[in-house]
This record gives C-alpha cells, structure tokens and sequence, in this order.
C-alpha cells in the first residue's frame, strides 16, 4: 500500500510524536528505535523537513522535532512526501488519457474506490495511531467526497 520510504517516514513520526515538546531526536537514534539504516532514514527525515512536518537543528544539541502537535498532522501528510496520490495517466480500459470531463466506463467507480481506499488515511493523525484509539475511522461525508474525487 505504501513504499518502503513512507513506511520509515511514518515509523520515524510516530517516534517523533512520542517525543513531542521534548529534545530533539538525532537521526541515529530514530533510526535505531525504529530499525531503519541510518542515511536513509536521514534523508527521509531531511524531506520531512523540508515538508515542514519535522524541524531540524544542527550542532551538539539538535536533531529533529515535529514541527506542529502530533494532534495536527496526519498520516497521508507523512507518506503523500513520498507517495503522493497520482492520478492514472492512462485508462483502465484502453490507452487514451480520462478524466471527469471524458470520463470511461471504469472512472467513476476506480475513483470512489481510490478516495475510499486513501481517506482514512487523511482523517487519522499521528496522535490517533499513538493512542490506540478504534475510533479513528470516519464515514465519509458526501462534502469530503466531492473534494477528494475532485483533486483526484
């Protein structure tokens, strides 16, 4: 379902948000806790930042923070720095390019099926996976609909 990287990402947030408003966190340490190969996970902490979900500070003192509470940033913001939602570029049924206006046969329903399969994922933060909450899976309103299908 996700790549290898944004399984990392995500690994390396929830242990950032273990540790929110606390010290930073160096990157070989987050990598330990989290079993990950420490210059691999530096760059993928190093795109967090630049995504604005982590800070980093560099010298004796530094390493890396969440960048906004845990409660705030949810997990399609971690793992869309890597594996972003796309659109496909060809149709499920044949080569030609379709879209809302010209639509195929199989749109519609591969779309509803695409925001149903992703919005979880834009509903649960990081705070919610922490807390071991069962409640964390909303039904989709007809509005969020409507807004996903149409930025898909």
């Amino acid at each position: 379902m996700i790549s290898a990287t944004s399984d990392y990402a995500l690994r390396a947030a929830l242990v950032l948000a273990r540790e929110y408003g606390k010290r930073p966190m160096r990157a070989e340490e987050i990598a330990n806790a989290i079993g990950a190969p420490r210059n691999y996970l530096a760059k993928t902490l190093n795109a967090l930042a630049k995504a604005g979900i982590a800070s980093s500070a560099r010298g004796p003192m530094g390493g890396f923070q969440l960048a906004h509470s845990p409660e705030l940033i949810t997990v399609s913001d971690v793992i869309d720095c890597f594996d972003g939602p796309r659109q496909n570029a060809k149709c499920l049924l044949g080569s030609a390019a379709c879209d809302l206006r010209t639509p195929c046969a199989a749109h519609v329903t591969w779309t509803a099926i695409m925001v149903a399969r992703r919005e979880p994922l834009t509903r649960t933060t990081l705070s919610q996976l922490l807390s071991g909450s069962d409640d964390v899976i909303h039904s989709t309103t007809e509005r969020d609909y409507d807004h996903a299908v149409a930025s898909y």
